[in-house]
């Protein structure tokens, strides 16, 4: 027997990308800026190594994906990622500063475009994505992504 999913995603803060309650995630923390973009500041651990001394690509996949899901959030929607395209710019260095940006690029009725970035400290262009986010409810007035009581339910 199945069990069904929610309509609207849930947070429980077990999220490898940002739930604060994950043994082993990278708990990222994101500002919402001024135009609604997002930003967060993270060292990536060499838990998460590909190559030595270099991300796993699939990490940088999550880091930006993550990225996307709070500037989903930042215009006040919950979402799942519809698709994503990324390009890898520079080697995305273990222990080495992060800078991580979202921004909602367009929204038609229930689909977000999205664009998120990696970039070292000096500003360098390390990766870049594109995607879609399919709309699954709204975020309420106080309420923010990254918490445990996301949208109240459980």
């Amino acid at each position: 027997m199945t069990t069904a999913r929610p309509a609207t995603p849930i947070d429980d803060g077990f999220c490898i990308g940002c739930g604060q309650l994950s043994p082993i995630g990278l708990k990222m923390t994101f500002a919402t800026q001024d135009d609604r973009s997002v930003r967060a500041s993270l060292t990536i651990p060499p838990t998460f190594q590909g190559w030595r001394g270099v991300v796993h690509g699939g990490i940088v996949a999550l880091v930006l994906d993550e990225a996307m899901a709070y500037a989903a959030g930042a215009h006040g929607f919950l979402g799942v990622t519809g698709d994503l395209k990324m390009r890898f710019r520079n080697e995305v260095g273990i222990d080495v500063p992060l800078v991580v940006r979202g921004n909602v690029l367009w929204h038609r009725r229930t689909v977000l475009g999205i664009e998120a970035s990696v970039h070292d400290e000096a500003g360098t262009l390390l990766a870049s994505a594109e995607g879609s986010f399919v709309v699954r409810g709204a975020l309420q007035p106080g309420e923010r992504l990254g918490s445990p009581s996301t949208n109240g339910r459980s």
